[in-house]
Formats: C-alpha cells, sequence, structure tokens
C-alpha cells in the first residue's frame, strides 16, 4: 500500500513530528506560513510533481507553476481535481481561502483570485509543504 493510500488524517501529531522538521510540522499542521523567499521552491524552474511532504499526494505539477512575485511557489492549477480541499480562513482579520492536501489535511497555503491562468487562480503555496518529484518528467498529469 502507498502512502497515498494510508488514511494518512488519523496521523496523530506526534508521530507528524518525528517525519516532519519543525518548520514543516509549524506549517503544514499548525497552519504556519513560511517566510517570503526562503525556500528555494519560489524560484525552482525543474520539471515534474510537486508533492505533499506529509503524505506524497501528488499537488501541483510544474506545468501550472509561475513567478508570482511573492517569494512562494505560486500554480494556476492542482494536479487534479480532489488532491486538495479549501476551507473558509479569516485569521488575523483577513479574508482568505485556506488550501488544504486532501490525503492528509496538511496546511499548504491559501488560493487567491488574482492569477493568471484561465481559471484566474494563484495557489500561494509554502515551499517546505511540498516535495518535488523530479521523476515524474512534466508533472503533467493525464486525463
Amino acid at each position: 500500500m502507498s502512502k497515498t493510500e494510508n488514511n494518512e488524517k488519523t496521523t496523530s501529531n506526534e508521530d507528524w513530528r518525528t517525519k516532519l522538521t519543525p518548520e514543516q510540522f509549524h506549517v503544514t499542521r499548525e497552519q504556519g506560513t513560511e517566510r517570503a523567499f526562503s525556500h528555494p521552491y519560489h524560484a525552482e524552474k525543474s520539471e515534474g510533481m510537486y508533492r505533499c511532504v506529509c503524505c506524497g499526494a501528488p499537488l501541483f505539477s510544474s506545468d501550472t507553476k509561475f513567478d508570482s512575485g511573492t517569494g512562494w511557489p505560486s500554480f494556476t492549477d492542482v494536479a487534479a481535481a480532489d488532491t486538495v480541499t479549501t476551507h473558509e480562513d479569516n485569521a488575523f482579520g483577513m479574508r482568505r481561502v485556506e488550501v488544504r492536501c486532501a490525503n492528509c489535511d496538511a496546511h499548504l497555503g491559501h488560493v487567491f483570485p488574482d492569477g493568471p491562468g484561465e481559471n484566474g487562480l494563484r495557489y500561494c503555496i509554502n515551499g517546505c509543504a511540498l516535495e518535488l518529484d523530479t521523476d515524474a518528467g512534466s508533472g503533467k498529469t493525464s486525463g
């Protein structure tokens, strides 16, 4: 059974702490945010599939990545319709839409309606919440 087939939503915080770095744990399990421009994925140009750092689920193709100038990896779309979930986030007095991994419920970042793609979305994702799989080629999903 692959790690994306397991029900990762039942993993305890203690188990996550042993698997993740302190920054990855803070971002993915405590809804934190890494500093802008602090993770190398904001400028990464390699082809591949960006996977959830917690469970390995495919989330974003490099084909949809673009430089938003924000300092975080940004994407115009998800790898497949069921890879992420979205939730209203009113923390810090702001109205935003949080993006989570549909498989393990990891906090990934936020989605905004100011993207350059056909759907006009900008998925602004914490680099430490991702793991780039360059063995996946361009990251294109079949469909």
